[in-house]
């Protein structure tokens, strides 16, 4: 997945492949490690009547939707612990599936509240090519209603998404992933709406994102795995994963819930995954991909990401990332390790999560972290698990690029920095959305956010922003970023009477999501709405003044205003560029007049403090 940055396809890739003299997808890839672990065990006998699909190819290859939801219908139909249930449909009208297994046979995902036992939540397939979660999961809910593990269900309950883009998912190729070792076909990375639903968590543009908030909002899950496989260099690692305030290295906004993360699950993660024959680590980035011992970044990511915006809801979620490089078999397997150790975690320590996320979701924390910046954290250091290299000069790129060799290399004392937020939100008393803006207050109630909405007009003393050097795309030039032209801003705070009309909402903060509102409500927060550019009507100005109007008036200005005269002489002494611009010395009084488009730039969303 590469969390921060994307990936590039190697220039030798699309050279190898019109040349024809690759005779397959990943002849080209740098040479595998050879790997056997005591996780090989779980893999069905070739007689066994509930091998999976995936299994009886060895586990190199991948089944596709109608194959994988007839044999999950087919388990289901043989058990009563275990349900298929649709929870949304695809952009595509593809139902999307969640697999409830409980000791009761609960019929929905709503109904699993009454039997009082924490609840797992596993997706699969957000990027469909990294479909590995999907085949892990499949078996280990097999397991459970034949292979001896019913117990998992005493103190648990699991959902299972098997494929949460499966439009994606069916977009399959031989030639999807070039950096990914397996399974022989791979799905496709965004939807069919081309959206990267690891982007849509805040914004919630794609139907398939909008089910899975309501899943979440519904399911009520104590804790929420997003499975992936990543890529971006060679390493040891087969199994990566990450959660927000990893160690109490970096703030979180549910700190208990980062707690219960460190404290049980991560060495009970570890254990089982070493214990198997896999090699756990802490998800990581390469600072530079052309040379390693520039050292690596790990930490909290924005909430467009989900455990960014678990973090947000109070549910403690953690992002894994089986190892691209690695063969699929041992991906898979790692997986399943993976979700049945996680399992066991919610089971065994369900008291102590219950508890962590009940407090995180009474906190009403004053400052809110948002806006993670990439490797600018306090620098450590960490003795890597890595492959050897070499550097050669590749007549394709003509610099000097990376030879993975195979051979496992221990990178001592290598610099390791976490991310830290670029911005402390303050959190207010309530926002107002006015009714013009009901894409807004749509969103919020997909979220789950709680507002009152007015019957009648309201007018209130609020504080309002005024945009300040508004830049859209920044970096990206003028295409759109997941099919929305993103918005960067600063912000002034201005003290006004407002007036909301009937069908205007507020919304108070001191709520369990007043952390989620805050973040998509302040603009100056990356992933709020402002920052997606569900706000971008107010960057255009709709009045204008021609020069032979203004400049009497200005004029005018000039003899009545004595402090306005000095503030513009002042201007002219210090800004030649200015000086030197009619129209802008023009523009300068415009904007300084009771002429002037009071609500240009002006975020129309009252905060109340």
């Amino acid at each position: 997945m590469r969390y921060f940055r994307l990936p590039c396809p190697p220039l030798a890739f699309f050279i190898l492949a019109a040349t024809g003299f690759a005779a397959g997808p990943q002849d080209f890839l740098p040479p595998v490690q050879a790997w056997h672990g005591a996780s090989e065990a779980l893999i069905a006998k070739p007689d066994n009547p509930w091998i999976t699909p995936s299994e009886k190819t060895g586990l190199t290859d991948s089944p596709n939707y109608d194959d994988t939801i007839a044999w999950l219908k087919k388990l289901c139909a043989a058990t009563p612990q275990v349900k298929l249930v649709e929870f949304g449909r695809t952009a595509q009208g593809r139902v999307l599936y969640v697999v409830i297994a409980s000791k009761e046979g609960v019929a929905t995902p709503a109904a699993l509240a009454a039997n009082g036992r924490p609840t797992l939540l596993a997706q699969a397939g957000i990027h469909s090519g990294e479909i590995d979660g999907k085949d892990a999961g499949l078996m280990l809910l097999r397991d459970i209603a034949f292979g001896g593990k019913t117990t998992l269900l005493d103190h648990a309950n699991f959902l299972f998404v098997p494929i949460f883009n499966a439009d994606g998912h069916e977009r399959s190729s031989e030639w999807n992933r070039p950096n990914q070792r397996g399974p022989v076909h791979q799905g496709w990375r965004t939807s069919a709406q081309n959206l990267n639903l690891n982007r849509d968590y805040m914004k919630a543009d794609a139907p398939e994102m909008q089910a899975m908030i309501q899943l979440l909002r519904t399911a009520n899950p104590s804790l929420y795995l997003d499975l992936h496989v990543t890529d971006g260099l060679d390493y040891q690692y087969d199994i990566t994963y990450e959660y927000q305030g990893w160690g109490g290295a970096q703030p979180a906004s549910s700190p208990h819930n980062s707690v219960w993360l460190d404290r049980y699950f991560r060495p009970a993660m570890d254990a089982a995954l070493k214990q198997a024959g896999h090699i756990p680590g802490r998800y990581f980035d390469p600072t530079n991909d052309r040379d390693l011992t520039e050292g690596i970044i790990s930490g909290n990511g924005d909430p467009r990401f989900s455990t960014g915006y678990g973090d947000l809801r109070h549910i403690p979620t953690v992002l894994l990332e089986t190892h691209s490089l690695k063969p699929y078999r041992q991906r898979v397997l790692g997986t399943y390790v993976f979700l049945e150790s996680a399992l066991r975690s919610v089971s065994e320590h369900g008291a102590e999560l219950r508890a962590a996320i009940a407090a995180d979701r009474v906190a009403r924390l004053d400052k809110i972290p948002v806006n993670w910046g990439y490797g600018d954290g306090e620098a450590k250091t960490i003795d890597l698990l890595g492959i050897a290299y070499e550097d050669y000069v590749s007549p394709a790129s003509g610099v000097k690029e990376v030879r993975w060799l195979g051979q496992p290399k221990v990178y001592a004392g290598l610099t390791t920095r976490d991310n830290k937020p670029g911005l402390l939100l303050t959190r207010p008393k309530a926002y107002w959305v006015p009714v013009t803006k009901p894409e807004v207050i749509a969103r919020l109630k997909i979220h789950g956010v709680q507002f009152e909405t007015l019957a009648k007009p309201r007018t209130v003393a609020v504080e309002m922003y005024r945009l300040v050097n508004p830049k859209i795309q920044p970096g990206e030039g003028t295409h759109p970023f997941e099919a929305r032209h993103t918005l960067t801003t600063g912000a002034q705070r201005l003290t006004r009477t407002e007036t909301f009309p009937a069908g205007s909402v507020r919304v108070s903060t001191d709520q369990p999501l007043g952390d989620l509102a805050t973040v998509l409500l302040e603009p100056e927060a990356k992933d709020s709405l402002v920052g997606w550019g569900f706000f971008s009507e107010i960057l255009q100005r709709t009045e204008y003044i021609e020069g032979y109007v203004v400049a009497p008036l200005a004029e005018k200005m000039l003899v009545d205003d004595p402090k306005l005269k000095a503030e513009f002489e002042t201007k002219l002494a210090a800004d030649e560029k200015f000086a030197k611009d009619p129209t802008a010395r023009l523009q300068w009084f415009y904007a300084r007049s009771k002429f002037y488009d009071d609500r240009y730039l002006l975020y129309p969303v009252g905060i109340e403090r």
